[in-house]
């Protein structure tokens, strides 16, 4: 048998001592490379430094960069990152594709590690990016190169539950973020807050300050800290003070990679246009895609009607060729999935709006088709952007109107783009407009969707900034509605005036704030119209989510006051919106209008009897009644509120408040102990009741086999003796002796099954002492 040693008792406390002294060690191991890391990066000189390994950087960043097989530095890498690292603000401008996001991710994770930074200060560093793609690919990009530290980082966009953001947002140490969903937070969420922000990173940062943002931009900054450390980074940096100011930047270094090179786009990257008049550009698209098969194609376009009417009719021509279709009016979803399947494919064209246009890495991109012409130069860059990356070779293609080509072909030369102009094979062209209006015909959502998306193709040309490029009386409006397969051009309201800088504001506003501003001011008939019930049927026939052809059916669906009374005839009356004749009762209510009731001080308009007879149930006058209110009672029958204040002057008579306390602290420690007594006692009698009851039934159950032997039951002819079923129990004796023994050990069960085959063993005498039992023992083990 193994020994067991005792420990002495100075060991335990040595033990102890040995780990406090390991802890003191590895944080003064902790300490001392923290502080040879701030020297190295303070004497860092980026001359002639190639790879990330050149960097002073932490060995678990090194390692995380390693593992995902990012070796080399870029020329905004190696220019940015040793700024960012001291803590100085940088404005990063570089082409697209150039490893913008690795410039400012790293320089995060460094300098909350280097601040030692916890959970439990907060938010340390905010990425804020124009949308919701993007901001999922930066935060890709972060968990791959941060999966050595141990920071909490979390995706804040739209498209999700706002409680499940809320509940980790308090634990996220850098958020990802897209503008709108962020505010919304700031507004809604409890207890958020930004005072230990380090941190402020801009991601494509010329669009975020762009006007569509200006107000969730403002709103944002101004809650957030004016210490901190703030980098801004995108392919067209801005340079405007007024935009710079906003953000409260000290000293920013400017770092443009790409300033003195001969091209604003990408080396690599071949640049084509066309000049093609507007009835023709599906034609030519079509035919483009039908001679690019196997090719990767992004095609943009200026609106979300535009994308869904192409995406659809073309779908259903059958090109030959994987079809795909994002903007922004999809759900978030919907987004997510079309964006890995268009990741995942090899040949596939997807047709979007900018949404898709910044800084998304779609890897393998083929060919960019520009079907609309971009709002300017900039649009242009990040939209051919989407090839050519990381050194890669692409192509892009822009369609031109005739009276677009001389202003933007000027504007691209100014901005060091170099752009070919190319001729479309008349020989490979194909003319899809008989087929279009096939489409049309037959279907009646698709001709909805062609007059949406003539409608918002010129809108988007009327708000143009570039009046001179974009004129809309230079287009042919009515050969481009039958190219979508129209009969004629619709009609457009509202085209006289437009303030470009109202729309462009309205469009990032979220759908509730547009239908509120939309709303008609209030006047006394407005109020009038307010405070008229609207019953289920109104509503179900005003919703809006039905279809594309909603609006249609609704106005189908309010009768002519001028309607004769054969119109009438076999026709089904819809209930509020008829105006016929009707008996005089329903006049009067009409007259009357709806009636009013009064319940718990509140009144209630009724518009039906059905709604009048609920109301008028118990549970619903119960709750409108008065509540009532809980009493006690004494030992005298005297009533009292739950709960009675004392009297002061009773309470200072009493003595010192401390004392009372201790007073009744004891008190109801004796109350307790009291009771603890009371409570085991009671266990112990339940106890012991539980056990003669269990006594009780072994007693029943050995006489009930006694008996049933006796009466004759005898198994194969065997005597009265102990049956065996795994458990060892004493017979009953036949003679009335004082001094027979009883032993039993764990009786047997009642209900248990009894085995097919007993084992009888006859007692010659009763057994009078241990050795006997012992014995008898003996011969029943065998």
């Amino acid at each position: 048998m193994p020994t067991i040693r005792v420990p002495e008792k100075g060991k335990p406390k040595s033990a102890q001592n040995n780990r406090k002294l390991t802890k003191s060690l590895k944080r003064k191991r902790d300490e001392d490379e923290l502080a040879k890391l701030e020297k190295a990066v303070q004497e860092f000189d980026p001359a002639n430094k190639k790879l990330f390994a050149d960097l002073p950087l932490t060995r678990q960043t090194a390692a995380a960069l390693d593992k995902s097989h990012f070796k080399e530095l870029t020329d905004i890498q190696r220019k940015a990152i040793p700024l960012a690292l001291k803590g100085r603000d940088v404005l990063g401008a570089a082409k697209t594709g150039s490893g913008k996001t690795l410039a400012f991710l790293t320089p995060v994770l460094e300098n909350l590690y280097r601040k030692q930074w916890t959970d439990m200060d907060g938010v340390g560093a905010l990425v804020i990016s124009p949308t919701r793609e993007l901001a999922t690919q930066i935060f890709e990009v972060l968990r791959k190169i941060g999966r050595e530290h141990t920071f909490s980082a979390g995706l804040v966009i739209g498209g999700k539950k706002l409680q499940d953001e809320q509940a980790a947002l308090h634990r996220m140490n850098i958020v990802v973020c897209t503008p709108g969903r962020l505010l919304q937070h700031m507004d809604q969420t409890v207890g958020l807050n930004f005072e230990n922000l380090q941190m402020l990173v801009l991601d494509e940062a010329d669009r975020i300050l762009d006007m569509g943002f200006k107000a969730t931009l403002d709103a944002i900054i101004s809650n957030l800290p004016r210490e901190r450390q703030t980098l801004l980074f995108s392919a067209t940096q801005t340079k405007s003070v007024s935009d710079l100011a906003r953000l409260s930047l000290k000293e920013p270094e400017y770092v443009s990679v790409h300033e003195t090179a001969t091209s604003a786009t990408p080396v690599k990257l071949e640049q084509f246009y066309m000049v093609v008049p507007l009835d023709q550009k599906l034609d030519t698209l079509y035919s483009f895609l039908r001679n690019h098969l196997t090719s990767k194609i992004m095609v943009f376009l200026s609106s979300c009607k535009q994308v869904r009417y192409i995406y659809e009719t073309f779908r259903q021509l059958h090109i030959g060729i994987p079809l795909l279709h994002l903007h922004g009016k999809q759900k978030q979803t919907a987004r997510t999935d079309i964006t890995a399947k268009f990741l995942q494919s090899k040949n596939s064209c997807l047709f979007a709006t900018d949404v898709v246009a910044r800084g998304l890495d779609f890897p393998e991109v083929d060919w960019v088709v520009q079907l609309d012409a971009p709002e300017d130069t900039d649009t242009y860059i990040h939209r051919v952007g989407r090839t050519a990356r990381f050194e890669k070779t692409g192509r892009a293609l822009l369609f031109l109107c005739p009276s677009e080509e001389k202003g933007m072909t000027a504007r691209l030369e100014s901005k060091k783009v170099p752009i070919v102009r190319v001729n479309a094979k008349a020989a490979k062209k194909k003319d899809i407009k008989i087929q279009l209006q096939n489409l049309c015909f037959k279907d009646p959502e698709l001709k909805y969707l062609a007059q949406k998306a003539f409608i918002s193709y010129v809108r988007s040309i009327s708000i143009q900034k570039d009046r001179d490029t974009f004129s809309i009386t230079e287009y042919p409006l009515e050969e481009f509605a039958s190219s979508l397969g129209l009969v004629a051009a619709p009609r457009i309201k509202g085209m006289k005036t437009v303030d470009v800088e109202k729309i462009k504001e309205r469009k990032n506003l979220p759908r509730a704030l547009k239908s509120l501003e939309t709303a008609p001011e209030s006047d006394d008939s407005g109020a009038e119209d307010k405070k008229k019930v609207r019953t289920k049927h109104d509503k179900m026939v005003e919703r809006q989510n039905q279809g594309v052809l909603a609006d249609h059916y609704r106005k189908l669906a309010k009768e002519d006051e001028a309607e004769d009374d054969d119109a009438d005839f076999l026709q089904v009356k819809r209930r509020g919106y008829s105006d016929s004749e009707g008996s005089d009762d329903e006049d009067k209510e009409e007259k009357k209008g709806p009636k009013k009731i009064v319940l718990g001080g509140k009144e209630i308009i009724v518009d039906s009897k059905k709604r009048e007879q609920l109301l008028m149930s118990k549970k619903k006058l119960a709750a409108a009644g008065p509540r009532g209110t809980k009493l006690r009672f004494d030992d005298d029958g005297e009533a009292h509120a739950m709960y009675e204040l004392e009297d002061e002057s009773k309470f200072a008579a009493a003595g010192p408040a401390a004392e009372q306390r201790q007073k009744f602290v004891e008190k109801e420690t004796e109350k307790v102990k009291i009771a603890d007594v009371d409570d085991r006692d009671l266990a112990r009698q339940k106890k012991k009741e539980k056990k003669e009851r269990r006594k009780q039934l072994e007693r029943e159950a050995a006489l009930a086999e006694a008996s049933g032997d006796d009466d004759g039951e005898d198994d194969g002819g065997a005597e009265q003796g102990i049956q065996l079923h795994g458990k060892f129990e004493m017979p009953k004796w036949d003679n009335d002796s004082e001094s027979e023994a009883e032993v039993r050990e764990e009786p047997e069960r009642p209900n248990k099954k009894r085995r097919k085959e007993t084992k009888v063993i006859e007692a010659e005498d009763v057994p009078e002492n241990l050795e006997d039992l012992e014995a008898l023992a003996a011969g029943l083990l065998g």
